[in-house]
């Protein structure tokens, strides 16, 4: 019962998000802000992670293909295949889970330890609103991390293969454009895009309702991850289902 009056309280929370909006000229300033905290901020992790793990994908899979019969090239493949489809998209927000989403629970939680949103609603303001549709709207630009992490994982699987020895340049270019679906990468934004606001609503559903102390923040910042991350891999199931079954 429990969870049922949880995930009804989410459906609301993001129902009266979208009521009684803020004034532009004090959203616009949030958006700008929370764009600078989630996304900008966000890079360096993603850009070192994608780099090494698209590198690690492409040895990996050239120590399993050791068997003269199998070209060279499927390095290349399955390295393309590997990361639009499965790492970049899902595996990347599961990462940005614990680090935005940790963000968003204790700042929001914070804010509701310390009575800010009591202020707020005092003033009339839908707190609701002011707090989370910036983070939505800022993480609507989250497709652009996505495509940062295919185009680094790439480049380190490349850079493995032909500095570490087990493929040729030509040979890894050749399997990255083989068989090559552009479904692939519409299909990987649209689970981002899925993904972005999964990692806006969550983690700001448990912040805006924690209760107690900063203990409770700490503990509403895992609880938020794991929720979150749980929501991503369903959602990563579902689309997978509909779109590529």
């Amino acid at each position: 019962m429990t969870y049922l009056t949880a995930i009804g309280g989410y459906f609301l929370m993001i129902k009266n998000v979208f009521r009684r909006p803020t004034k532009w000229s004090i959203l616009k300033d949030l958006i700008f802000k929370e764009i600078e905290d989630l996304i900008y901020n966000s890079m360096g992790i993603v850009i070192f992670i994608s780099f090494f793990v698209g590198g690690v994908v492409a040895i990996q899979t050239a120590l399993n293909i050791d068997n003269p019969l199998i070209p060279k090239y499927l390095v290349g493949f399955a390295t393309r295949q590997s990361v639009i489809l499965e790492f970049a998209p899902t595996f990347t927000s599961i990462i940005m889970a614990g680090k935005m989403g940790s963000y968003i629970t204790s700042s929001i939680g914070t804010m509701r330890v310390t009575e800010q949103i009591d202020a707020l609603e005092v003033m009339g303001v839908n707190s609701i609103n002011y707090l989370v549709l910036p983070k939505i709207i800022a993480l609507m630009l989250y497709p652009f991390v996505v495509a940062t992490s295919m185009f680094l994982g790439i480049v380190g699987g490349w850079a493995a293969s032909v500095y570490g020895g087990y493929s040729n340049s030509a040979d890894f270019i050749f399997g990255l454009q083989d068989e090559f679906i552009p479904f692939h990468v519409t299909y990987a934004f649209i689970k981002t895009i899925l993904f972005a606001f999964i990692l806006a609503t969550i983690p700001s559903y448990h912040g805006y309702f924690m209760r107690g102390g900063a203990l409770e923040v700490g503990k509403a910042s895992t609880t938020a991850f794991v929720w979150t991350s749980i929501a991503i891999i369903l959602v990563n199931y579902l689309t997978t289902q509909l779109l590529l079954g």
